[in-house]
Parts: C-alpha cells; structure tokens; sequence
C-alpha cells in the first residue's frame, strides 16, 4: 500500500511543473496551474459561503469598505488573480482564503478588531495564503487528491446546520480549516505586511492583530468556550507576533492606522452585536436541547433586530424541535422573505413540511436548498420522499451520496440502500 502511495505521489510530482512562485521568489514544483486553480476557488466560494452562515448583508456599507481595503491590498500583490472579498455573517473570528484569489472574513472577525490598518493585517495574510499558492497546496492536499469538492464533503456529514454554526462550521469548512504549516503562516505574515506597507498601512496593525489573535487564543483555553474551532488553520503565536514586530522594524516607519474611520464604519455592526450574540446563545441552547431556551433568545435577538433573518430561522428550529411544525413552517417563511438566498431556511421548512405530510412542498425547498448546498439532511429526506413514492432509482441515487459519510444518517442510508 505505501509503496503504491508513493508512485503516485511520485507521478503527481512528476506530472507537476516547475515554476517560481510569485511572491516568494523561489523555484518550485506546481502540481495545479492557475487556471485550475482559479476554476476551483470559484467552484467553492459561494458553498463555502453558505456553509458558514451566508454573507452578511445587514450592513452593506461595512462590505463595500472591505472591499475597498482589500482591492487596495490586491493592488500590490505579486501575483494578479481575480480577487474578492466577502463579509460572512458568522460570529466566530476567523477569516480564509480559497485558491484564485476568494477571500472572506467573518463578522465576529471584524468586531475583535480595532483600526483599518488591523484589517489590513488580516486581508493582506490572507491575500499571500491565495498568491503564494497555500491555499491551493492544502485543497491539494486534503481533498484533491481525493478527488473530493465542498459540496460532497457537506453532503456526506449529518451534522446539522445549528451545530455547525456553534463550532464555526467545520464540516462545511474542510478546504480551509486544516492547520497551515509554520512556515506558511509566517510567509503570510511577512509578505502581506510588505503589502500593507505598500499600500500606505502602517505595519504595525499586523503586530496589533497578531496579539490580539494571541489573547483570543488564550481566552478559548482557559474558559474552554464553545467556540471549537477557532483559529483551527491560522494558529497564533508569542513567536509570531515578535516575528512581526521585527518585520514591521525592517519597513519604512508611518502610514494609515485608521482607528477613527475603523469605529465609524462598524458602529451599526456593534449597535446590533447584543442581537447576535443572543442569538449564539440560541443556537448553543439548541445544541443543549434547550428548546425554550433557544426560542427565548431567538424572541430577544428579533426585539433588537427585526430585519435579521437568521434569526427567524432559529425561532423555528425551536419550534420544530418542539413539534410545532405549522408555527416552524410560518418562521422559516419570514426568514425567507428577509433573505431568499440562503440554503437553511429552505432545507429546515422543507424537513416541517414533510413532517406536516406536504410532501410537494418538501420536495421543492429540499430541492431549492440543494441547489445552494448538498447537505445529508436533505438527500435523506428525499431519499426517504422518492422510496415512498415507489421510486427506487431516484431514492438510490439520494441515499448514495448520504451512505458516503459518517455517522447515523449515513448508517440509515446504507440501511436503507
């Protein structure tokens, strides 16, 4: 077996090119060329999406000026690739980048932070992960090789959507939660503080950001919180940040700090953060089996912010765990007319409507949800629709794709194949 490993690694290499890498100078061999990796950052960015909660559309102003630091930031790369950034309404701190260039910072991210120039911090890593080729080397290594995309990953667990909205949605993220190596996180630090100082930043917000990565880190640990997954690909480091404070010495001194600009522009986004964090707390309630609980926070987060439509979805969940599967159906619809883009709130109104014996209507958001996401749930369910209907190949075909996972739901689909 580790010897037939070994050939094919061998003939990857071999198949591979060698190339000099944009960023860091040095020669080395390129197993997926640009355009391959271009088509699978575009492949997976709007899954990855709505794996971790869906972009966060509240505030469109806050977006359109993290755009605009990191196409500032994309400006001086050395490497052009067609960047984007995105704001993921998500509360845990993290932020990632895909191979082509797509990058996302999630709302709790950007709370934690204190000026322009931290963010810059943050999107300027980020942009070195997508220029130097590392989030392409982890794609390959974790799931290319495998023959593997998001889509089927999220399809094959069971875990379902509120639990991975607690734990920073780490089924959903495999492509960018396996840990970067050490020297991969220092190169994204060096070199996307080159780009900050280029352009017109202030080094010294990666020194900032890196100590403030440090503390949240020490936080998780000794309150044990249920933010799991936090930080799990971009470990953070005493060493780390006194690398940055010696890299920032070797930079011209100056350049935008943008504390002021940084608050005004996330004044809105902090005037409604007691809203989202009772809604965390729902979430974790639900995980709890605290049903009355999670419907109690998710009645707090709607009095403070109407408009959110997550939490629509979470006064459902509670309802549905419940049984009230009418009152679930009738929440799900107001989440969905606050926001219809979202894979969510059309797989849990369609799993109220089978329960409630509408199976047409089941059908069409499994269906819906399917086209946004594949999840288990969803498969499952109609897997279960097609079999009672007598359609077989139809019920195979969806029972399949669950069989392929872990855990129960997948044992009740090999069952039922």
């Amino acid at each position: 077996m580790k010897q037939r490993l070994s050939a094919f690694i061998l003939t990857l290499a071999l198949a591979g090119s060698c190339a000099v890498n944009p960023v860091t100078g040095e020669r080395e061999i390129v197993l997926i060329g640009e355009d391959r990796q271009i088509q699978m950052g575009e492949q997976n960015y709007a899954p990855m999406q709505q794996a971790q909660g869906g972009q966060y559309d509240i505030d469109p102003e806050l977006t359109e000026y993290v755009q605009g630091v990191g196409q500032k930031l994309a400006a001086v790369s050395d490497r052009e690739l067609p960047y984007e950034f995105v704001v993921l309404n998500n509360s845990v701190p993290n932020a990632w980048a895909l191979p082509g260039g797509k990058i996302a910072i999630n709302r709790g991210l950007l709370t934690e932070l204190g000026s322009e120039a931290e963010l810059a911090a943050v999107l300027g890593h980020e942009i070195v992960h997508a220029a130097a080729g590392h989030s392409a080397n982890q794609m390959e290594r974790g799931m290319l090789l495998q023959g593997l995309v998001l889509g089927t990953a999220v399809a094959t667990s069971d875990s379902d959507y509120g639990r991975l909205a607690v734990l920073g949605a780490n089924v959903g993220a495999q492509l960018v939660s396996m840990k970067y190596g050490r020297d991969a996180e220092l190169e994204a630090d060096y070199y996307g503080m080159q780009y900050m100082s280029e352009a017109g930043y202030d080094p010294q917000g990666a020194v900032a950001l890196q100590k403030t990565f440090v503390a949240l880190s020490e936080e998780q640990q000794t309150e044990k919180n249920w933010l799991a997954g936090l930080f799990s690909s971009h470990p953070p480091s005493e060493a780390r940040v006194q690398a940055n404070i010696e890299t920032a010495a070797s930079l011209p001194p100056g350049g935008v700090i943008g504390d002021d600009r940084f608050a005004e522009t996330m004044e809105e986004t902090r005037k409604v953060l007691p809203a989202y964090e009772a809604y965390d707390e729902g979430r974790k309630a639900l995980v709890d089996e605290n049903a009355d609980l999670a419907l109690e926070k998710a009645e707090e987060a709607i009095a403070i912010l109407p408009q959110e439509a997550h939490f629509y979805a979470l006064r459902g969940d509670a309802r549905l765990v419940d049984g009230r599967y009418e009152q679930a159906v009738e929440s799900y619809d107001e989440a969905i007319e606050r926001r219809d883009d979202f894979f969510y709130y059309y797989l849990q109104r369609g799993l109220a409507n089978n329960e409630l014996g509408r199976e047409e209507r089941a059908v069409r958001d499994l269906q819906k949800s399917l086209t946004l996401l594949p999840t288990a749930p969803a498969h499952f369910t109609l897997g279960n629709i097609a079999a009672e209907r007598g359609n077989r190949a139809a019920a195979i075909e969806h029972y399949k794709v669950v069989a392929g996972g872990q855990g129960e739901m997948a044992e009740a689909a090999r069952a039922s194949l």
